[in-house]
């Protein structure tokens, strides 16, 4: 009888989202029947510090260069948890190697990068390698919910959404430098670190994509205390936009890290011919639901507690009524990626998924840049992406790792 070879895992990066994924990779087969899978190696730049985040996570050993680690024969699955300049040559690289790829959102820092990204996942698929963006709130049971009453037609026909993602952690001046607010390593700032779930969150429970948008986006602290004194900001604080799309649908959407109270607000708003739905991240278990087909005089928003094991994922957890939190939504991401490998079938959301996400917020960007002009969501491809990032090592950005809010 020949023995069944578990995958072996490797995570590039230890810090706030390693800990969330290395959480999600120690539990998941615990609650859901996934195939088999060993934590082989955690990697880092820093020796000492990644074999003491290995040995704190649950990581089998640890390793300081990613490129020998995606070459090995006992590496089938690679999950990036590394700062978003890095995703697209680990990324590519791994994909070329065969090992099914995991890599945290937003997919790239550039359109460019995103779409070579792309083509290597759509040509690692045609021999069986899976890729998967990680939008975890895509894992939200509420929210996973409030697609399901979409598509059944309780909502009818949408007709507009609000989202927004509101976030304090920046609010003070204070507050120091790190990757996240330097655009040669950010990309954008709250654009693409928050934003780009609200977006993904509209397109995907719409079913529509944007193809037109208008942005705002503004830097309300431009300089932040560094290691050598001050240091320039040179990524937003805060973004706005308008965003229309297929369907006829309309979308709003505000992102801000400087929202003084506002702790880790995501709030979704969805209205429809025959009804609507609201949800604030704040409140993970609760969707508020509206029937507008009833009478006027019965009308008015339910809260549903989403605790039930007939809810999505829930049937793995704790009886109902037992609410779970945001650690769960990782959970769930990593279930649905082991199961997309095991089933052969790719899952959403995929790097398309993730591309089409991109091109909205390079939009936005443009749009912004270019004092707030209607601005055509791009298709198809720009310009070849660099395997690369130019001016950078890659090796040295692991020492950027520290832990900071997604």
């Amino acid at each position: 009888m020949s023995r069944i070879v578990p995958l072996g895992v490797a995570m590039i990066g230890y810090a706030f989202m390693g800990k969330a994924h290395s959480n999600a990779w120690r539990n998941v087969a615990s609650f859901f029947d996934v195939p088999a899978f060993e934590r082989k190696v955690l990697v880092g730049r820093d020796a000492a510090q990644v074999a003491g985040a290995a040995a704190k996570y649950g990581w089998a050993e640890s390793a300081t260069d990613w490129r020998t680690v995606i070459t090995r024969d006992d590496i089938d699955i690679v999950d990036i948890c590394a700062p978003g300049w890095m995703h697209a040559e680990i990324a590519i690289a791994a994909l070329e190697a065969g090992k099914h790829v995991l890599v945290e959102k937003p997919l790239a820092n550039t359109l460019a990068e995103a779409e070579a990204m792309t083509e290597a996942a759509r040509t690692a698929r045609e021999r069986g390698v899976q890729s998967m963006v990680g939008f975890n709130y895509r894992g939200v049971p509420a929210l996973a919910l409030a697609k399901e009453l979409i598509a059944e037609g309780r909502l009818g026909t949408v007709r507009h959404v609000r989202a927004s993602y509101l976030q304090d952690w920046l609010a003070d001046p204070e507050t120091p430098m790190s990757w996240r607010l330097r655009a040669e390593t950010a990309g954008t700032g709250a654009l693409g670190d928050i934003a780009s779930h609200a977006i993904d969150q509209i397109q995907h429970l719409t079913g529509e994509s944007v193809i037109e948008a208008t942005g705002v986006l503004r830097t309300f602290v431009t300089q932040r205390p560094g290691s050598d004194g001050m240091e320039d900001v040179t990524v937003d604080d805060a973004a706005w936009a308008t965003l229309g799309l297929t369907g006829g649908v309309g979308a709003s959407v505000e992102a801000s890290r400087v929202a003084a109270g506002r702790k880790n607000s995501l709030q979704i708003e969805i209205y429809g011919t025959r009804g609507a739905l609201t949800f604030d991240l704040e409140s993970i278990n609760e969707l508020h639901f509206l029937d507008a087909t009833l009478p006027a005089r019965e009308q008015g928003f339910s809260r549903v507690l989403v605790t039930e094991p007939e809810h999505p994922y829930l049937d793995a957890w704790w009886p109902q009524g037992h609410v779970i939190g945001w650690e769960h939504t990782f959970t769930h991401q990593i279930r649905d990626f082991l199961t997309a490998i095991s089933t052969g079938t790719a899952h959403s959301p995929s790097f398309e998924e993730g591309l089409q996400v991109q091109r909205v917020l390079a939009a936005v960007e443009e749009s912004a840049k270019n004092k707030s002009t209607i601005t055509p969501v791009p298709r198809g491809l720009t310009t070849p992406a660099p395997k690369t990032v130019p001016g950078t090592d890659v090796q040295a950005a692991h020492a950027a790792l520290v832990p900071s809010r997604k």
